[in-house]
């Protein structure tokens, strides 16, 4: 009796530790009341390293068990080998069986969905997969996924073969019809908002680069176009709307739209950052560039592996980031907003691709934050490099506005007189031409020469300060005297000239003239507190009545002037007159 009871001892002590051994996998509780079931927790794995295995292979009790699935939620990583899942089911009593199946990862290449009944019949076998034909999709959308039968108040399983060049990112879930189609739509919504975002940035980069040729647009256009295409790719939306059935593309975009936006951040980040003071950046990053264009071509024609081209974007993809980050962080400590812009965009990029890699890796458990995260990674990108784009054209605008104001600064200096502020020869010349071109007979144009009566006299006596000052209070009287559209010039010494226009005939000319020899008659009072009076001789001509040569007018009102002058200075003089 003894050792009977022994011998139950050592019996249930072994099965303890086979039971601890060999870890039972849950069940699945498929309820109606909960409509959608995450079906994770239940999944046991077992990989298929001969890649021969068949549905009744994994199901002899001969072949290795499955096992708990290693690593994070949902997330089996980087496996070449194809891998069976084994989810059990008992469906509640109550629920009416119609369950929906679903695996929340568009870019898986084959699917073998098999469901066994509790009497080990098969009651359902699907294929899905982004490389099979869209219409034999046993649910057309976005994802795989396919409808259960299940039987009310029985057991079932769930056997699912695995086969993907990519990551194993398994997110499967058993909804009922309700539940999968708010999901579904809320997913729609999401994208549709992100997308379309991303293409409204990129048609306006393209129509501004259209218009202004600006190629920090274009560049812009190449990394956001990339990474608008990877989205679409990555959610399964190429398939559903824009290639359908073409396996080329299906195989090769999600590689190819990485390689684009790299290649584009390359030559983005070189140019708003520009010009570097170190001569091996610019060099550097078009370089980049140009390895990540001829990876895309390579792994277009089929000359390199999905995983090598991985290793590539997550090696050269932070590399704009790294070597752009003490040009970034310099302008950053200047106050420039570029500075502090690129560095925002590249945390997010930082965070969201870590994010990304750990998730693909099978370390990081799958969710929605985890899902979308270069999503928005990229959406935050492309916001921020827009911004980008608007204070380097701000930078650039303000740059052309100080260019442009220091060549009318230039042209000022070349056309005033240093002395008196008003238009030396060379702004005469160009005013006068300017009136001349459009006088007529009932718009005259009257030319006055003005000459100093007594200047150097009060030169003379008092000195070249008292002289200055001197000329420059005639200037001052007689921008004070003339009408707003009329031009006074300083010629050079005590010689001035005014141009009026927009006159009727002579007598109104001679009435401006009359004007100006009036505005003569007030001493000009001096800084020193002393007053000087002056006279000034005028002699004038009109145009077009006494020609049109501005030279030629030029000597003929000279001539007026030198006549009054010898006439008894003080006095309006036309030149016509003479010829009378």
């Amino acid at each position: 009796m003894m050792k009977s009871f022994a011998w139950c001892r050592w019996c249930t002590a072994l099965l303890w530790l086979l039971a601890l051994a060999s870890p039972a996998t849950a069940q699945l509780v498929l309820d109606d009341s909960r409509p959608r079931v995450d079906a994770w927790p239940a999944v046991s794995v077992l990989v298929d390293t001969t890649q021969v295995l068949t549905l009744a292979d994994v199901r002899r009790a001969s072949q290795p068990g499955f096992a708990p699935p290693p690593g994070a939620h949902a997330t089996l990583g980087l496996n070449k080998a194809p891998v069976w899942l084994r989810i059990p089911l008992q469906v509640d009593a109550r629920s009416d069986g119609e369950w929906i199946l679903g695996i929340d990862y568009a870019v898986l290449n084959r699917v073998d969905v098999h469901v066994v009944g509790a009497d080990g019949l098969e009651l359902r076998h699907a294929r899905l997969g982004n490389l099979q034909p869209y219409a034999e999709r046993p649910l057309p959308g976005r994802i795989h996924a396919v409808a259960l039968r299940l039987p009310p108040g029985q057991p079932a399983t769930v056997y699912l073969r695995v086969q993907t060049q990519g990551a194993m990112v398994l997110p499967i879930t058993l909804e009922k019809l309700p539940a999968f189609q708010a999901r579904s739509l809320d997913e729609q919504m999401l994208q549709g908002l992100l997308t379309g975002l991303g293409l409204c940035l990129l048609l306006y980069s393209l129509m501004q680069w259209g218009s202004l040729r600006e190629r920090l647009y274009l560049k812009y256009a190449l990394q956001s176009g990339g990474s608008i295409l990877f989205s679409i790719y990555q959610f399964g939306f190429g398939k559903q709307y824009l290639w359908g059935d073409n396996l080329w593309a299906e195989l090769h975009l999600g590689g190819i739209s990485a390689l684009l936006a790299a290649a584009g951040t390359f030559l983005f980040v070189d140019h708003a950052l520009g010009p570097h003071p170190n001569r091996w950046f610019g060099p550097m990053m078009k370089g980049g560039c140009a390895v990540l264009l001829a990876v895309a071509v390579a792994y277009g024609v089929d000359l390199l592996h999905v995983h090598q081209v991985s290793a590539v974007v997550g090696t050269l993809g932070l590399a704009p980031a790294i070597f752009g980050m003490p040009g970034a962080l310099k302008r950053a400590r200047r106050g420039d907003p570029v500075g502090w812009l690129f560095l925002a965009a590249w945390v997010g990029y930082f965070v969201a691709t870590w994010v990304m890699v750990s998730l693909i890796k099978g370390t990081m458990p799958f969710n929605f934050w985890t899902q979308h995260s270069l999503q928005f990674g990229a959406t935050l990108d492309m916001l921020l490099f827009m911004r980008v784009i608007g204070v380097r054209q701000q930078e650039l605008h303000a740059a052309a506005q100080r260019a442009r104001q220091e060549r009318e600064s230039l042209v000022t200096l070349a056309r005033t007189d240093a002395l008196t502020g008003l238009p030396n020869r060379r702004g005469l010349d160009h005013a006068l031409e300017a009136a001349l071109a459009g006088c007529a007979p009932d718009r005259l144009v009257a030319l006055y020469l003005l000459d100093l009566d007594g200047f150097k006299v009060v030169n003379d006596a008092h000195g070249h300060q008292v002289g200055d000052e001197l000329l420059v209070a005639v200037g001052r009287r007689l921008r004070h005297v003339l009408r707003p559209d009329d031009v006074s010039a300083r010629l050079g010494g005590d010689e001035f000239v005014v141009i009026a226009g927009q006159l009727a005939d002579d007598e109104q000319a001679r009435r401006v003239g009359q004007h100006l020899l009036d505005a003569f008659e007030e001493p000009f009072a001096l800084s020193a507190g002393t007053g000087f009076r002056l006279g000034v001789t005028i002699g004038y001509v009109l145009a077009p009545l006494d020609g049109r040569d501005a030279a030629m007018l030029m000597r003929r009102a000279d001539g007026a002037m030198y006549a009054g002058k010898q006439g008894g200075k003080r006095c309006v003089r036309r030149a016509q007159a003479l010829a009378a």
